[in-house]
């Protein structure tokens, strides 16, 4: 299994479950700002770390498990997680918070 295989899971269902929660959560659309803002910082994060930890040799991936474009040191399919994330936990949040909003 591709790194990008294992990463697309991750996207669809944190998608998949962000479009639920802006269908049954009318006011999570005002999140939306704040969700963006927080998802550059993450990426951003992302690619120094990834870089830093990658550079010094603490991690590496087999090449033939990544489709070969990087960011830096760090490939591509590493920045699908912190995407999942910024999309994941807020939308979580409003599905499982209080429901007047």
């Amino acid at each position: 299994m591709t790194y990008l295989l294992l990463n697309t899971v991750f996207l669809v269902v944190a998608g998949g479950i962000t479009v639920v929660a802006l269908w049954l959560r009318p006011g999570f659309r005002h999140h939306l700002p704040a969700i963006g803002v927080a998802l550059v910082a993450v990426l951003v994060l992302t690619a120094l770390f990834d870089n830093v930890m990658i550079g010094i040799g603490l991690v590496d991936y087999d090449p033939n498990r990544i489709n070969g474009l990087r960011l830096g040191l760090a490939p591509i399919e590493d920045f699908a997680y912190p995407v999942a994330a910024a999309l994941l936990l807020p939308a979580l949040w409003a599905l499982l918070g209080r429901t007047d909003d």
